[in-house]
């Protein structure tokens, strides 16, 4: 009877439900790689392992949502919640300690002493401790039920090896036992668990029977070695699995498989004495590659969880220095939006701390964006309202300068209409959407005035056809540097053709439109050749960066929100479109405006043939 056990053991991890009254951290515990493995007629002593579990995520419901999770729970088997009861209880306690803070803010803000603040009872918390207290019990329950099955199995084991030993203790008649004794095994392997303590003993123990057992049958040569024989071929094909395991990219998937072939191994009986040894060994070194890669899995995975604890501890500590910061602009309060999206991303790249400390720093991290942009939106609303006087006082001066746009006193009017000016520069910004339709109506009866004053003015036509002759020289200029090769050079000329059309003034009213649509063609020519617009710079920019994205999530992100951005510009192009036929072009008011118009529908046309262009280069790359 030979017996051969592993000098390292490994004993299964057990972990109970935490139900104290207050949250309590989860400790995240390492599990030896080792096996407690006995050769004793081959036996191997199975090794349990904690299974996967996936972070159940309970942050986003409110407390009386919690209860009522944790309520259900009470209906469920006890021992397949032990994992979800300290997440919730946590998630609860979480919110519980940001009203009992605000609460004692609240205490304190009215000069109350803080010695005396006493937290408020909260039914949630009371109804919480309650159920907690009932899971308490149940579990206790439960562990007692089943340590006293596992006793049971331990005394119907003993017994079993004691009917062993008394079949082996009469030599004589050991022939006539051999189904009795198949029949015992079949009972020993289908009894469960017995407890942790007795587990090692009592295996001994029926394995040196069954051993001695086999050593005095006198049965059949021929069926003993056929016995032999199938189970050598059994254990020969578990020793190829356990070999083939080393190639197993899953390192968890290889060990659960391997304490699979290792349950086979236990109750698959007895070889030939001479290869028992060989054999053992075999298997014994293919387990033991599989379980020092199970150990190093682990350890790295500490490895990893500890450099994103400190990643993450990083981002929190210059999230908290960037919210602290005072921000008085626009402009600032982007540049802050955009370094938190990124520290968001760099959140989500960090990987996973463990999951006591990864919670409280995901705790820190969302306490301080919500902070930033709870600000953030309370600035903007202050801008709005802002918005919305300035709004009101340049209603009032278009109004204002509607009523003396048909005076013909040239020169109080002027003065008015230039105070006017004055005082609309003094007045802040308004809402983008109103921004040009209020600035229109207010420039264009000031126009309407001036207009009418230069008409009556003795020099006034002689300046417009100076001007008129300067704006031609302006298109002709154009039009020769449009045969012109495409460098800096040339596109910096074409510019300053068109800061110098800006600064020329007035021409006769009735060439006006004939000198611009020359000098827009011009120009619109310039903007193809030369691409003043960049459009091709900025749609070789789009092509890069889509060519980083290497997970077809964010391709398919892209290609919805271009979609989208296509749909809302083509709606925006049919109401212009709508909208063109209603002004009257003959008047100098609906001329203007439907100038404008024009020009808004061009724009929108180029905007939808890049988005267009944009959507075929995501499709082509999905």
């Amino acid at each position: 009877m030979e017996s051969r056990e592993l000098s390292e053991s490994m004993n299964p991890v057990e972990k109970d439900l935490n139900l104290n009254e207050e949250p309590v951290a989860e400790a995240a515990g390492a599990v030896a790689e080792n096996e407690n493995i006995s050769d004793a007629n081959e036996g191997v002593e199975q090794v349990e392992t904690p299974a996967k579990q996936e972070p159940v995520k309970y942050a986003d419901l409110s407390k009386s949502e919690l209860v009522a999770k944790l309520e259900e729970m009470l209906k469920e088997d006890i021992g397949a919640i032990k994992d979800d009861v300290p997440l919730l209880k946590a998630a609860f306690y979480a919110i519980r300690k940001d009203e009992i803070a605000k609460e004692k803010a609240e205490f304190l803000e009215k000069g109350n002493e803080e010695a005396a603040f006493v937290a408020k009872d909260d039914a949630d918390e009371i109804r919480l401790k309650e159920i907690l207290a009932e899971l308490r019990d149940k579990r206790a329950e439960f562990n007692a039920a089943l340590e006293t099955e596992k006793q049971q199995n331990l005394e119907k084991k003993r017994e079993i090896i004691q009917q062993i030993c008394e079949i082996t203790s009469d030599p004589d008649n050991i022939n006539r036992q051999y189904n009795k004794v198949q029949q015992l095994q079949q009972e020993f392997k289908a009894i469960g668990p017995v407890p942790a303590t007795d587990d090692t003993d009592v295996w001994k123990s029926y394995q040196q029977a069954m051993e001695k057992f086999y050593d005095l049958l006198k049965i059949n040569k021929e069926l003993r070695d056929y016995d032999f024989k199938k189970n050598l071929e059994i254990k020969q094909q578990l020793c190829l699995d356990a070999e083939s395991l080393d190639d197993e990219k899953d390192v968890i998937v290889a060990f659960k498989k391997l304490q699979d072939l290792h349950n086979t191994w236990r109750e698959t009986g007895p070889v030939a004495k001479e290869l028992r040894e060989d054999l053992w060994v075999r298997f014994k070194n293919a387990s033991a590659v599989v379980n020092k890669k199970y150990q190093a899995f682990f350890e790295e995975r500490k490895a990893r969880e500890q450099e994103a604890a400190e990643t993450k501890n990083a981002l929190c500590a210059e999230l908290e220095s960037i919210v602290s910061g005072e921000f008085k602009t626009n402009a600032a309060w982007d540049e802050a939006t955009k370094k938190i999206i990124e520290l968001q991303q760099k959140w989500k790249e960090a990987g996973f701390a463990s999951r006591k400390l990864n919670n409280e720093l995901f705790a820190r991290f969302r306490k301080m964006c919500d902070e930033f942009f709870a600000n953030k939106l309370a600035y903007y609303k202050g801008i709005r309202e802002t918005m919305a006087t300035n709004l009101a006082k340049k209603i009032e001066l278009c109004e204002k300068a509607e009523a003396l746009k048909d005076s013909t006193d040239w020169k109080a009017t002027s003065d008015a209409l230039i105070a006017l000016q004055k005082e609309w520069k003094t007045i802040g910004p308004v809402n983008k959407r109103q921004s040009d339709q209020v600035w229109n109506r207010f420039i264009s009866a000031c126009d309407y005035f001036f207009e009418q004053r230069k008409q009556k003015s003795v020099n006034v036509h002689a300046v417009e056809h100076e001007n008129l002759k300067a704006k031609k020289a302006v298109v002709a200029q154009l039009k020769e540097l449009l045969n012109a090769e495409n460098n800096e050079e040339t596109v910096q000329a074409v510019r300053e053709q068109m800061a110098k059309w800006q600064e020329i003034g007035h021409v006769p009213y009735k060439e006006k439109d004939k000198i611009y649509k020359e000098y827009r063609e011009a120009i619109d020519l310039a903007y193809e050749k030369f691409d003043l617009k960049g459009s091709k710079a900025h749609l070789a920019n789009f092509e890069s960066s889509l060519s980083k994205l290497d997970d077809n999530d964010k391709v398919y992100h892209e290609r919805e929100r271009l979609v989208r951005a296509y749909e809302q510009k083509c709606n925006e192009l049919k109401t212009y479109e709508n909208n063109l036929g209603f002004f009257n072009a003959q008047s100098k008011t609906g001329s203007s405006i439907v100038k404008e118009m024009e020009r808004k529908i061009s724009r929108l046309k180029e905007d939808i043939a890049m988005l267009e262009q944009k959507i075929k280069l995501v499709d082509d790359k999905i």
